[in-house]
């Protein structure tokens, strides 16, 4: 292939967020060249759809952790779970 996979050998749940992003961003650039067999193209697009789900899963897990600062009160800050739609996105 191309491009080496992630940490071979390793339980999905042991490789780092940080390393599965390179290997997405790997597989973009190879697949972007366009110079890459069908097959091997087609094993890349799939090994980089698994990565991006499991991207996708470590994030929720974590953004589910995170908690916002509504203000400080007088038994001390004040905080909430963070919710991404409750963000306003100012146009």
């Amino acid at each position: 292939m191309a491009t080496e996979p992630v940490e071979q050998g390793l339980p999905e749940e042991k490789i780092p967020f940080e390393k599965h992003m390179e290997r997405l961003e790997a597989i973009v650039r190879t697949l972007e060249r366009g110079d890459v067999p069908l097959e091997e193209s087609l094993a890349l697009f799939e090994e980089g759809v698994r990565i991006a789900r499991i991207c996708s899963e470590r994030l929720d897990a974590v953004e589910g952790k995170i908690e916002v600062l509504l203000g400080v009160g007088n038994e001390g800050p004040i905080t909430a779970p963070f919710r991404s739609e409750e963000i306003v996105k100012e146009d």
